[in-house]
């Protein structure tokens, strides 16, 4: 038999439903995986659309979307049909040299971020990698500010903020239970408290720069998807843009989860109750941008940041490969082609509506924006409530002890959402004694 035809020890392909019960494959799992996540909520084999079917062939549908990741839901024929043609083209090269799809991410990106002449893209495999290479920007960024003769050696990021695992990334993320067990981290690195404009102030201010340095960026999420899906106070981000320009020091943008629709507009900062038409100097970008294949960017916004990284100062082996740039290209092109942001605004409206007007006790409130959206409890129980949505064939996300994250694909329907809603109108947890 031709070897390309046998099938991969231990998997015949496919996904198809019996080959194995899901406690076999979460044994497997236990002995095979390293522990970091636990085991399994349950084993996975197939998807379509917005549902999905676990391997003892039960359907569920999928209000997370791999955390805001699969935007097209699953097995999107166009996103499928994209990446197999290029990967029977050209599977992989280095980035010793330059492909159309690259080329063209790049371009389109720029394009959907309204990005001013100068810009330039790197492409990476995640919003980890994405936020790597904006802290390394920052770290170009040592000018001296422009009102004084203070190095820029500080970078400022918020509490609540999540930017990723690695050590930078890490350093950038305040959850002490995240940093402790690895540090020391990179250093330079201050944590402000969430939408506090005075503590922003402080940060900036002369005593302040005097004492610790200059200022070389600040890193914000427009909307903090790991805390709870907390929207910065309006007129945060345009304070920021005032100070930041002020002293020289970069804004950077992580819309790695907010990102590519996933709010209702390409960017988060793109709408005015959130950015107030601020031009950001970076904006980090993942998860929703492959509709599930691995890709990320870090677009930086005009000459100066597009050149703060040179010629091997930085760079990757996989990032921006022509598949990854192929779905990309292929998952903002359904987006804008089926009109997917402002169904994204108006489904996620119906959902905030349908859920807050069922009038359940357990429900306190449904704040975010589009479909990143989260079910404030009044009860810190929301672990209790993933676990009951999961029997009821719903995937959510407890993001924090009392709120439950909801991310579902960009192509979530009207009927699903109420799908949705209905969980949440009956959804008990009984009172501990």
């Amino acid at each position: 038999m031709n070897d390309a035809l046998e099938p991969v020890s231990g998997w015949t392909g496919g996904g198809a439903v019996g080959e194995a019960s899901g406690a076999a494959w979460t044994d497997r799992y236990s002995h095979a995986v390293m522990d970091t996540f636990g085991p399994p909520q349950r084993v996975l084999v197939r998807g379509e659309g917005a549902y999905v079917w676990d391997a003892d062939g039960r359907r569920y549908l999928d209000l997370l979307a791999g955390i805001a990741v699969n935007a097209l839901g699953h097995a999107h024929p166009t996103l499928t049909a994209a990446i197999s043609a290029q990967l029977g083209t050209l599977g992989h090269v280095s980035n010793f040299f330059g492909t159309p799809a690259q080329i063209a991410l790049a371009e389109r990106l720029l394009a959907i971020a309204s990005a001013p002449d100068g810009s330039r893209v790197f492409l990476t495999n995640s919003g980890t990698e994405a936020v790597e290479a904006a802290f390394k920007m920052a770290r170009r960024n040592r000018g001296t500010e422009t009102d004084g003769d203070a190095p820029r050696t500080r970078v400022l990021a918020l509490e609540g903020g999540f930017h990723g695992r690695s050590m930078g990334a890490l350093a950038l993320t305040a959850k002490a239970a995240y940093r402790e067990p690895f540090e020391p981290l990179p250093g330079g690195v201050e944590h402000l408290p969430f939408g506090d404009t005075a503590a922003l102030d402080e940060a900036f201010s002369p005593a302040a720069v005097a004492a610790r340095g200059g200022v070389a960026a600040l890193v914000v999420e427009p909307v903090q998807g790991e805390a709870g899906v907390r929207p910065l106070p309006e007129g945060y981000l345009a304070h920021a843009r005032r100070l930041t320009s002020r002293a020289g020091a970069l804004l950077v943008l992580d819309e790695v989860q907010t990102g590519i629709g996933r709010t209702g507009s390409w960017f988060a900062f793109q709408q005015p109750e959130i950015g107030g038409g601020v031009v950001p100097d970076v904006v980090t970008v993942a998860k929703g941008l492959g509709g599930g294949f691995p890709v990320g960017a870090a677009i930086a916004f005009g000459e100066r940041a597009a050149t703060l990284l040179g010629r091997g100062q930085h760079g990757t082996t996989f990032g921006g490969n022509p598949i990854a740039s192929a779905a990309a290209l292929a998952t903002l092109g359904v987006i804008e082609r089926d009109g997917l942001l402002g169904s994204v605004r108006e489904t996620g409206d119906l959902l905030r509506r349908e859920i807050e007007a069922a009038g359940n006790p357990l429900v306190a409130a449904v704040r975010g924006r589009g479909l990143l959206l989260a079910v404030q409890l009044t009860r810190p129980v929301a672990a209790q409530v993933a676990t009951a949505a999961l029997d009821a064939g719903l995937i959510v996300n407890a993001v924090a002890p009392d709120a439950i994250r909801l991310a579902p694909p960009l192509i979530l329907t009207a009927d699903q959402a109420r799908d949705a809603a209905r969980f949440f109108a009956s959804v008990t947890v009984p009172e501990e004694p």
